[in-house]
């Protein structure tokens, strides 16, 4: 565990410290979001800062690089865990620096996506196995696992672009899948007395720190977003943990069967299945009144939980308190034999959050509306202009 949090105390520490220079180099560069009629943020905000997350992955692999027991989990064996990373995560970091200032157009952008996937299946990282329902593993030819892996790389990296709304929602949601990640995989090894050392674990303690020191710079009102130059980073990042892992651990000797062999492949959905579904009723939405799938609206799922009542920081909240539950529930139902103690546990909890959420905002507005009565129309301050949504 020593490795770990000094990985992960490195990646946090350097990408907390370069964000604010990153932030006055973006300005410079001309690298800021301009408000739109649909965004949340009303003044022109930096982006880039993907660029200070890969300055702490940057960091975090030096720092693995120089623990002799973690050393050979970054290019000694057949994966070249670091090469890989160093490689494709500054092809990505590029190529969204590029977009973040010029728009670079959605062809170019899937291009780089394939070219990073492709860095990884020549240092090593692809999927090799896939977990058949008998509880034995099928071994898949480059035929099979070629395009697969290209895929659930290309897929993830748009999947967390997909989640970046609202301030602080990417780097939180990514953070909590890679907590859970690192935690699915250090614990399942321990408990099955295998070595916690591996390049897949490493990986997820890395973005990790990452996300968590870039969040208190980007939640909410953000100084800065990270911009596609971060949110392709961490997608990829989340990608090669998540293909590490699958096939790392032998159904035949784990205590729950074959529910934690499924568990990598599982936990980017369920992360995502929010913002997901969210993007599948905003398509049946818009085609239903007869407009394209892709023109904007206010209605997405942040929009909705400001209009209940919700502050931005309420609203982001809220999706990290979902996107942890069903993280944890998976990571529980891999580690723990009582499969019903830990269903019973997360459905208690969605019900709990359920009320909060819906019943919170009510509140809040009842007892905004009688203060306001019991003062009087004369003693009432002057009212302030509320932000766009």
């Amino acid at each position: 565990m020593r490795e770990y949090l000094l990985t992960i105390l490195a990646a946090a520490l350097v990408a907390y410290l370069l964000t604010p220079t990153v932030r006055r180099f973006a300005v410079w560069f001309g690298a800021q979001a301009v408000p739109r009629d649909r965004d949340v943020h009303v003044i022109p905000t930096p982006r880039l800062g993907g660029l200070a997350m890969f300055g702490g992955m940057v960091a975090a692999l030096i720092v693995a690089s120089g623990l002799p027991e973690m050393r050979k989990y970054l290019g000694d064996g057949e994966v070249d865990v670091g090469k890989a990373l160093l490689m494709s995560g500054g092809l990505i970091v590029l190529i969204g620096i590029a977009d973040d200032r010029w728009e670079v157009d959605a062809l170019t952008k899937f291009a780089g996506q394939v070219a990073a996937a492709g860095i990884f299946i020549m240092q090593g990282i692809q999927i090799y196995v896939i977990p058949m329902p008998n509880g034995e593993s099928l071994s898949l030819p480059p035929a099979y696992g070629v395009p697969l892996t290209v895929l659930v790389v290309v897929a993830t990296i748009n999947a967390v672009n997909f989640i970046d709304g609202l301030d602080g929602l990417a780097a939180g949601v990514v953070g909590i899948a890679a907590l859970a990640l690192f935690s699915y995989a250090y614990l399942l090894s321990k408990s099955n007395g295998m070595t916690t050392l591996s390049g897949a674990t490493l990986t997820a303690a890395i973005l990790f720190g990452m996300c968590a020191g870039f969040l208190p710079h980007n939640f909410s009102p953000a100084k800065i977003f990270m911009g596609d130059t971060g949110s392709m980073l961490i997608g990829l990042l989340l990608s090669a943990s998540t293909i590490m892992l699958t096939g790392r651990f032998d159904p035949a000797v784990l205590a729950n069967g074959l529910f934690p062999f499924y568990v990598p492949l599982l936990l980017v959905p369920a992360v995502a299945a929010v913002p997901f579904m969210d993007m599948l009723l905003a398509v049946w939405r818009r085609t239903n009144q007869g407009r394209s799938p892709f023109s904007p609206d206010k209605q997405h799922l942040h929009h909705r939980l400001l209009e209940l009542g919700h502050s931005t920081r309420r609203a982001v909240l809220i999706m990290y308190f979902w996107v942890g539950l069903l993280a944890s529930g998976l990571v529980g139902l891999a580690l723990f034999d009582a499969a019903w103690i830990t269903l019973g546990a997360t459905v208690t909890v969605a019900l709990g959050g359920m009320l909060l959420m819906l019943l919170t905002p009510g509140r809040r507005r009842r007892g905004a509306a009688a203060e306001r009565e019991g003062h009087g129309d004369r003693d009432r301050p002057a009212e302030r202009p509320t932000m766009p949504v």
